[in-house]
C-alpha cells in the first residue's frame, strides 16, 4: 500500500500508551488526517479521557461511543442462544467485542471519508484477524493499516521513547502497576504475558479484579431466579433488566461468589498455542442457566443438532467470521430454536460453583411428569412397548454378533 493513498484513516483508539503511538505515528508515516474511535464496551475505565489525548495530538474528528447495550444485546446474548463454548472451555469474552468494534470502524470510515482502518492488534496475535476479516466483510475495499506489522517499535523501551520524543503522555498509575496484558468487557477480563507464559506457574492471587477466591467467597449460597424469554434472560428475580443490566449484574454476583475464573492454554487461529486466565461471571451463569432452561423446552433432536453445530458455531466467532454467511446461516437456525425457551431458571451460587437448582416452563415445557414418573403412571406410558424397540435397534449388533 503506498503511503501516498491515504489521506485519512480511523483508528480503533484505547487511549493508551500503544495506541497513542499509533495515531502519532500514523500522522508522521503517512501524513494523514486520523480519526479516533473509542468504544465503550464495559471496560469498566473512564473512556471520555481519551478525548483530552487525542486532542493533545492534534486530532480534529474524535468518536467515544457507549455501545454497552448493543454489545449486550446483538453479540453476547446471540451468541449465548448458541452455548458457544471455544475448545471446551472459553467463553468468547474477547472474540464477540471484535466484530462490533470492527463494524463501527466501518461506518465512521463511511461517514468521515476515510480511506482506511487501523487498529494497535499485534502480528501475533488473533485479534488483528477479527478486526480485519470484519472489516473486510462489511467494506470490501477497505484499506487496513496495522502498525505493528511495519513499524520497528517492537519493544517496550522503543515505545517509551518514541513516546518521548514525541511528547505523547504516559500515564504513571500509583500502586503497583500490573504486569499484566489484559483486556475487557462486560463478558470478561482476559489475562495474557508474565508468569502466565509459563503454563505450570499459576497465577499470583492479586492478579484477579472481578472474582473473590472461591476460598473467601461467603459461606451463604446465593439463589437468582432467571426468567427467559426466547432464549434470552429479560429479568432477574422479577426485575426486568436490559441485556448489559443483566450482565452488570451477573458479573457483579458471581464475582462476589467466586464465579467465573478460568485458566487456558488455547490454539490461537494464528497456529500458537497460548495461555490466558479469563475472569467471566455472568457469561459462567447465563451458559449453565441457558442449557438448564433448553433442557425442558427444546426437542431431544433440536437439543442435539445444535450441541453439534456449537463447536463450529464457536470456532467461527474466535477465528473472526462474525459477519461469515455460514455464521449468519447457523445464527438464523439458532435463533428459530429458541422461539419457545421461555420460563425461569434458579440457580445457587456457592464458592465459585454455578448449581442449578429448579426450571420451570408454564407454557414451553416438554417435561411430562405423568410420564417420567417412577410411581404408577396410570398408563400415560405402556413400559411393554421398550421390548420390540430395543429388539428393533439390536437387530443390527445381533446380525453382525452371528458372523463373529
Amino acid at each position: 500500500m503506498s503511503q501516498t493513498d491515504i489521506n485519512k484513516v480511523v483508528l480503533a483508539y484505547s487511549g493508551g500508551l500503544d495506541t497513542s503511538i499509533i495515531a502519532q505515528w500514523l500522522q508522521d508515516e503517512y501524513h494523514c488526517e486520523v480519526v479516533t474511535f473509542t468504544a465503550d464496551i464495559g471496560q469498566g475505565e473512564e473512556v471520555e479521557p481519551a478525548r483530552a489525548k487525542a486532542e493533545a495530538m492534534g486530532i480534529k474528528e474524535i468518536y467515544i461511543e457507549d455501545l454497552c447495550e448493543e454489545y449486550a444485546r446483538d453479540y453476547v446474548f446471540p451468541m449465548f442462544r448458541a452455548n458457544a463454548v471455544y475448545e471446551g472451555e472459553y467463553l468468547l469474552g474477547t472474540s464477540i467485542a471484535r466484530p462490533l468494534i470492527a463494524k463501527r470502524l466501518v461506518e465512521i470510515a463511511n461517514q468521515t471519508g476515510a480511506d482506511a482502518v487501523s487498529h494497535g492488534a499485534t502480528g501475533k496475535g488473533n485479534d488483528q484477524v477479527r478486526f480485519e476479516l470484519g472489516a473486510y466483510a462489511l467494506k470490501p475495499d477497505v484499506k487496513i493499516i496495522a502498525p505493528w506489522r511495519e513499524w520497528d517499535l517492537n519493544s517496550r523501551e522503543k515505545l517509551m521513547a518514541y513516546a518521548a520524543q514525541h511528547n505523547i503522555a504516559i500515564e504513571q498509575k500509583r500502586g503497583k502497576k500490573s504486569p499484566y496484558s489484559m483486556d475487557a468487557n462486560l463478558l470478561h477480563i482476559s489475562y495474557e504475558g508474565d508468569i502466565l507464559e509459563d503454563p505450570w506457574a499459576e497465577p499470583e492471587a492479586d492478579m484477579w479484579r472481578w472474582t473473590v477466591s472461591p476460598e473467601q467467597a461467603p459461606d451463604q449460597a446465593r439463589y437468582l431466579e432467571l426468567t427467559y424469554k426466547a432464549g434470552d434472560i429479560v429479568a432477574i428475580d422479577g426485575q426486568a433488566m436490559s441485556p448489559a443490566e443483566v450482565m452488570r449484574y451477573l458479573n457483579k454476583v458471581g464475582g462476589e461468589n467466586g464465579v467465573g475464573r478460568d485458566d487456558i492454554v488455547e490454539n490461537r487461529y494464528v497456529g500458537m498455542k497460548s495461555r490466558g486466565c479469563y475472569e467471566t461471571p455472568a457469561g459462567t451463569v447465563m451458559l449453565k442457566a441457558h442449557r438448564a432452561i433448553e433442557s425442558i423446552t427444546l426437542d431431544r433432536e433440536v437439543a442435539h443438532l445444535k450441541d453439534e453445530l456449537m463447536p463450529r458455531y464457536a470456532t467461527l466467532i474466535y477465528n473472526g467470521y462474525w459477519w461469515s454467511p455460514e455464521r449468519k446461516m447457523m445464527q438464523a437456525m439458532i435463533d428459530a430454536s429458541q422461539q419457545r425457551v421461555n420460563g425461569v431458571v434458579r440457580i445457587k451460587l456457592y464458592k465459585g460453583n454455578v448449581i442449578v437448582v429448579g426450571r420451570q416452563s408454564q407454557s414451553d415445557s416438554l417435561f411430562d411428569a405423568n410420564i417420567a414418573t417412577f410411581e404408577d403412571d396410570a398408563g400415560s406410558y405402556n413400559q411393554q412397548d421398550a421390548e420390540g424397540f430395543i429388539k428393533l435397534n439390536a437387530l443390527r449388533l445381533r446380525i453382525a454378533a452371528k458372523k463373529l
